[in-house]
């Protein structure tokens, strides 16, 4: 009977932690994210080895989706006590005690769901053009969820694949901003002195250039992608977090245990790696969720001006902008992606607030 209860364990959702009541919602993601995997496991192996490489690589992001979605499921349970009795676990608890905060994380993960799965949920080619005469502006219908464009492509398969482009750019832009922002912000704060003051003043220069303004004549000169995209906006969006980073180092190198780790003798690369650079983690996970929607608008904008991801690529702002003309005739062409911007910024606000509020933590 005991070899069964630890083989139960092993199943997400095989019992209710009260406390961590979290764990059981992720579980329920992760029970229907491998309903549409097994059902549509044939579409799945069509990507795998399909000759295009974005399909393999959505064909792996689903797989690492699922077993991320398992172990959100299942760590919890094994470690139970410790989970309660840990820091994150007390941030756990007072997260889940924000009820804002859960539903802009609910609502967060059903957008991230859906982006992940969008090769297996979307009825038609977002790229496919029926013949306009006949399919262009049709309304909402059983056929076409959300209608058609001027070339006759479903908005739905459009706003699906669109997710993918848009909460991409936003999440990887941030994660990059964010590791960019806390290594030099750990440099400059731990060095101090003259280092510091230069490594500030530069953050400082680049913090009064208008961002917009940079965006958008680097994008003039240079050849428009997805990659070229996220590196501009990471690139024009890490000074924050490295303000933020360089003034928790600043408490942190004069508290005990790292003056107890200098008078130990270790090296200055290992307090940075060891002791301050952990204790800085919580700062930016909370300013990195605040910032991912920012960054989805700002491409949201970019594509609006023609300046985002190329055509015929689907993403949320480029929608909005293609239906600018027909917005009292075809007005679901701009409306859905529009709703869809809306919606992905306020969860990520949500989430951004409750993990500020659950981690105590005043960011600037």
């Amino acid at each position: 009977m005991a070899r069964w209860r630890r083989a139960l364990r092993f199943i997400p959702w095989s019992r209710v932690i009260p406390t961590h009541w979290l764990v059981s919602v992720v579980a329920v993601f992760f029970y229907v994210f491998l309903a549409v995997v097994a059902t549509r496991l044939s579409m799945l192996m069509d990507l795998v080895v399909s000759p295009r490489p974005q399909d393999r690589l959505g064909a792996l992001a689903i797989v690492i989706a699922l077993s991320l979605l398992y172990a959100a499921a299942v760590v919890p349970q094994l470690l139970d006590r410790r989970v309660r009795e840990s820091a994150w676990g007390e941030m756990m608890q007072r997260f889940q005690a924000n009820r804002m905060a859960v539903v802009g994380l609910l609502l967060f993960l059903i957008l991230l769901s859906a982006s992940l799965l969008t090769p297996l949920l979307s009825p038609y080619d977002p790229a496919a053009q029926s013949d306009p005469a006949q399919q262009q502006y049709q309304p909402p219908s059983r056929a076409h969820l959300m209608g058609t464009d001027r070339l006759g492509r479903d908005v739905f398969s459009r706003v699906l694949y669109g997710s993918r482009v848009s909460l991409a750019v936003g999440v990887l832009a941030v994660s990059l901003a964010s590791v960019l922002g806390l290594v030099f912000g750990a440099f400059a704060g731990y060095v101090g002195g003259w280092v510091d003051e230069a490594a500030m003043r530069v953050v400082d220069g680049l913090l009064a250039f208008p961002r917009l303004l940079l965006v958008l004549t680097l994008l003039a000169f240079l050849v428009n992608s997805f990659w070229l995209v996220v590196l501009l906006l990471a690139g024009t969006g890490w000074m924050g977090v490295s303000r933020l980073v360089r003034a928790q180092v600043l408490s942190l190198k004069e508290r005990d245990f790292v003056q107890a780790a200098v008078a130990a003798g270790v090296g200055p690369a290992r307090i940075v790696c060891k002791h301050l650079v952990p204790n800085t983690i919580g700062v930016v996970m909370v300013a990195s969720t605040l910032r991912i929607g920012t960054i989805i608008l700002f491409e949201s904008y970019l594509s609006f001006l023609g300046l985002g991801v190329r055509p015929p690529t689907p993403s949320w702002g480029l929608m909005v902008f293609e239906g600018r003309d027909v917005l009292l005739s075809a007005w679901w062409v701009s409306a859905f992606p529009g709703i869809a911007i809306v919606l992905a910024v306020i969860a990520c606000n949500l989430v951004g607030d409750g993990l500020r509020d659950a981690a105590d933590v005043k960011t600037a």
